[in-house]
């Protein structure tokens, strides 16, 4: 498979340096203006301030695509417009981990199973490196949301700060940005009694890379717009 990478960052460089060494596929250009007829698949890692322009001309262009940049999800239904009338296929998640993935059902059960037992609270907090450019994160985003799905008492999330008491239908959601962390979510069920804390670390950008290389291999020469948990089914 013939890919082109959109953002060549720590994460392209990540996903180019495990292509080259596995051998399996071939990165073919490294910027916007280099895509041509031989990609097969455009992965996109750049910023959600871009995002939506590069989503635009590479689906003019035909080709489908792998999209790991996050904070752009509220202009979602006019991605799927430009997908579907450029009969293109799109990929997209918060997060492309493997393990990330897992992580999202793990808590989701939690939440299910917690929420019984009305002495139980949850609320979580993410840490990433100082560089990263949104806050909250998406994983933590998508973590608030599968938690929302399952903990009834929580209706909504609060991810700024609070100047007073917290609602107790607010689920908390913290975010701090600093050293060179790549990415750390936990999510924590307190009562009186005890607390029960679940929590995912990413060592390095390896994990992501791969759940990445994935989804170009899921999407290709497929139409329509997907999110990773296809992948997964």
């Amino acid at each position: 498979m013939k890919i082109a990478l959109l953002g060549f960052g720590n994460m392209g460089k990540e996903i180019d340096r495990q292509i080259s060494q596995s051998g399996a596929h071939q990165v073919v250009s490294k910027s916007l203006q280099q895509i041509n007829g031989q990609s097969d698949v455009v992965i996109d890692f750049t910023s959600a301030e871009v995002v939506l322009s590069n989503i635009r001309k590479v689906a003019a262009l035909g080709k489908n695509m792998v999209v790991g940049t996050t904070g752009w999800y509220e202009h979602l239904d006019e991605v799927k417009r430009i997908v579907k009338r450029n009969n293109i296929g799109l990929i997209y998640a918060q997060n492309f981990s493997i393990g990330a993935n897992i992580f999202f059902k793990v808590v989701a059960l939690a939440a299910t199973l917690m929420s019984r037992f009305e002495d139980y609270d949850v609320y979580g907090f993410e840490v990433h490196h100082k560089g990263k450019l949104d806050s909250p994160s998406g994983t933590a985003l998508r973590i608030a949301r599968e938690i929302l799905d399952k903990f009834p008492a929580k209706k909504r999330i609060q991810t700024e700060r609070t100047n007073g008491r917290i609602s107790t239908d607010q689920l908390h959601f913290a975010s701090i940005r600093a050293g060179r962390n790549p990415g750390f979510h936990q999510v924590v069920f307190d009562s009186l009694a005890d607390s029960i804390t679940l929590s995912h670390t990413a060592h390095n950008r390896s994990g992501f890379a791969q759940g990445t290389i994935l989804a170009a291999e899921f999407i290709k020469g497929k139409k329509g717009l997907y999110n990773f948990d296809a992948v997964f089914k």
